[in-house]
């Protein structure tokens, strides 16, 4: 028999994570009431309005679509390498038996929703550019209604999902890298690795002002953003960069891990979700969520992800690669497998990657926005009938 894992730490920012879902929620809802409204055309209308930065004669001129998804959310990628970068080196991934389960969960939730959508669009080679869309869990959301649950969901079934999606967020991030690349430029490539090559050294050197990473990451985001690589990614390198050394028991990854989280949780994530949620409903019918590209992504994220992250974790732990985690039953783990299923934000960061036809966005958004309800739906009523039939308090 295999023995059980130790007790996780409770996730600390419980109020953080509920409010950040709540917020999250009310401007997913806002972007479709508005975009359902007489204020459709207008709220278009400001997506597509450009916005330029000049420096003498260097400048760059995108819309505010493309601002907010190249710019703030290279923030929040930012956040995301500190994490990876903290959890992977004192948390939750720290050392192979604390990591087995989330990464072998991740690694089953993210190949197969990927290959359900790929079935479903086998035969046409433009719809398959979306096959990642439905592989990601969105961490603001899935953490949301877990502090929303409270005791239904036991700590250690918390921390499993926080490092569950954390590895899903460093598997999109490698998937983009490669996948989603537009035509290189070798010089501004060349440029980014230099910035690249300046976070490392600042690490090395021990550096411990904030402004000197900011500098060398503002210039690998300007190049990686002119290299056809996606700029995004020029924010996990700089979390990456980001030291973990303590003095007088601070590390600057934890100062700027904290500074940030707040900014990106209540402003840049519902920001990028009242720019990327706003679909039209009208005419919507069966039918047209039955087409083959919100399919593969209802089917990938609600029915792909839990088959994957439970059938993975079931498999690791009958075979003694992993534990079950502390205070958790097959029935939870299966009900936290199906809340892996809210793919909200990366998804939708993805399917603007994967497609810039606004005819196939809309379809994406909607197949999104059906599988991340249903997903967090389904799950908090398998959690308050699992707790009610063990005796749960519903108080936190």
């Amino acid at each position: 028999m295999t023995a059980k894992a130790p007790t996780a730490a409770p996730h600390a920012a419980d109020n953080t994570d509920l409010y950040g879902g709540i917020a999250l929620g009310i401007a997913a809802a806002a972007a479709l009431i508005v975009a359902n409204s007489p204020l459709g055309p207008q709220y278009q209308a400001l997506l597509h309005t450009a916005g330029e930065v000049r420096i003498g004669s260097i400048g760059l001129s995108k819309t505010l679509e493309h601002w907010i998804n190249d710019g703030l959310m290279a923030v929040f990628f930012l956040l995301v390498g500190l994490e990876i970068k903290r959890e992977a080196m004192e948390g939750a991934l720290a050392s192979a038996k604390q990591a087995a389960l989330p990464v072998i969960a991740a690694f089953g939730g993210f190949v197969t929703p990927a290959a359900i959508f790929a079935a479903i669009n086998w035969g046409d080679a433009h719809a398959l550019r979306g096959w990642a869309i439905p592989a990601a869990t969105d961490i603001a959301f899935a953490l949301g209604v877990c502090a929303m649950l409270g005791r239904k969901v036991p700590a250690s079934l918390k921390t499993f999902l926080l490092a569950l999606a954390i590895i899903d967020d460093l598997m999109a991030i490698i998937v983009i890298a490669i996948f989603y690349t537009a035509d290189l430029s070798v010089l501004a490539l060349a440029l980014g690795g230099l910035g690249i090559a300046a976070l490392a050294i600042l690490n090395l050197l021990g550096v411990r002002r904030a402004s000197f990473y900011l500098i060398a990451g503002l210039f690998t985001w300007v190049c990686v953003l002119e290299s056809g690589v996606h700029a995004t990614l020029a924010g996990v390198a700089v979390g990456l960069a980001m030291p973990l050394t303590r003095h007088d028991g601070h590390s600057l990854l934890e100062e700027t891990e904290h500074a940030l989280k707040p900014w990106v949780i209540f402003a840049i994530v519902p920001i990028f979700a009242f720019a990327n949620a706003g679909v039209s409903l009208h005419g919507l019918t069966l039918s047209k969520l039955a087409a083959p590209i919100p399919l593969g992504i209802i089917a990938g994220l609600f029915i792909g992800k839990q088959i994957g992250v439970f059938g993975a974790s079931l498999l690791a732990i009958r075979l003694g690669l992993a534990a079950m985690p502390e205070g958790a039953t097959t029935a939870k783990l299966y009900a936290m497998a199906i809340l892996t299923g809210i793919g909200f934000t990366m998804s939708l960061f993805i399917g603007t990657l994967a497609f810039n036809d606004e005819a196939i966005l809309t379809q994406v958004r909607l197949g999104v926005l059906v599988a991340s309800l249903l997903s967090g739906l389904v799950a908090a009523l398998l959690f308050a009938a699992l707790s009610r039939s063990n005796g749960v308090p519903a108080s936190r």
